[in-house]
């Protein structure tokens, strides 16, 4: 015999207000004790400094103590390991990077974490551009005729990175693909031990983070021609974008998220979220980012998942067309 439709109309409603009910009691609750976000780097660094500064301004937003924890090595994957086995309450978060989440899945295609499939994006928080440093003796004045000049002199120009699969290095080679150039890669150990050589003139030119970067330009030993992001930076407004000043559509942005274990609750998921699109409008927050030349930015989870999956895309390109080899 057929229920009427109304009969059935409510068991539906009540089923669903069943099954909705722990989760809306979770998200009641939370937070009840303190969130972790794990930093996959060393304190002390600039994404170590960032993730510092979302917790301050995120643990004013949610009433309750949001703390770093470090977790160094492996290229991240540690710290990444670490989130994804954790309890998906919400309770330790990822300060995911570009280079745990593109660059790494790149570079390692079998690595076996993998942020798209283990974790649970959150939303985007930062986006850090580079500055394209010249040494002054270089006979240039702006990307075009930085462009034009390698050209004429083929694998004459050469360009520092912070190492061999550093973002510095794989912004290189985009620069280099997208301009139809050759240049020679000379690798360091970090941004800060190539600039030395890169002011006495051993090395032409490199992609260096603005806070490493402004203070040479502003004291006249370096020049910057442009920044790498798609828009200019606030930390330097001055300073035009490679896309502004000859190859359209160029961005080679370093960037920062949040990421949580996999079978995290939508619910809070959602609070968290809604805590990070909040801080991306905190005037004392954005006064911090601001002296570590990084820009607030923020984002659906739904949208921090497709970034990511396009940056791994673009920097897997990038990697195939350039050869580049890792150990």
């Amino acid at each position: 015999m057929k229920k009427p439709l109304s009969r059935i109309i409510a068991a539906i409603a009540v089923a669903t207000t069943t099954l909705a009910a722990p989760l809306l009691a979770t998200a009641q609750a939370f937070p009840a004790k303190p969130i972790r976000i794990i930093v996959p780097f060393a304190a002390g660094g600039s994404s170590d400094l960032l993730a510092r500064a979302v917790a301050r301004s995120m643990s004013e937003g949610l009433k309750g103590p949001v703390v770093v924890e470090n977790k160094p090595g492996a290229g991240g994957v540690i710290a990444m390991e670490a989130v994804a086995q954790a309890p998906a309450d919400g309770y330790t978060l990822l300060f995911a990077t570009n280079g745990t989440h593109s660059i790494g899945p790149a570079l390692y295609p079998a690595r076996k974490i993998d942020p798209v499939k283990d974790l649970a994006p959150v939303g985007l928080l930062h986006t850090l551009p580079n500055v394209l440093l010249i040494n002054p003796k270089v006979p240039v004045k702006n990307v075009g005729e930085l462009i034009a000049y390698a050209k004429a002199h083929p694998r004459q120009l050469n360009f520092a990175s912070a190492g061999n699969g550093s973002a510095s290095h794989l912004f290189g080679e985009l620069f280099q693909i997208s301009a139809g150039i050759d240049m020679v890669h000379v690798p360091y150990k970090g941004g800060s031990a190539a600039v030395p050589d890169l002011i006495s003139g051993q090395v032409s030119m490199m992609l260096e983070t603005i806070p490493n970067a402004l203070a040479q330009v502003r004291g006249g030993k370096l020049t910057a021609l442009a920044v790498t992001s798609g828009k200019r930076s606030s930390a330097a407004p001055d300073i035009p974008t490679i896309a502004e000043s000859g190859l359209p559509g160029f961005d080679a942005s370093s960037w920062t998220g949040l990421s949580a274990p996999l079978a995290t609750p939508r619910a809070v998921i959602a609070i968290l979220n809604a805590e990070t699109v909040r801080i991306a409008k905190d005037p004392a927050y954005l006064e911090i980012l601001k002296t570590l030349g990084t820009d607030a930015t923020s984002s659906t989870p739904e949208g921090f998942d497709a970034y990511t999956r396009k940056d791994i895309a673009k920097w897997t390109e990038v990697v195939k067309k350039a050869k580049v080899q890792v150990d």
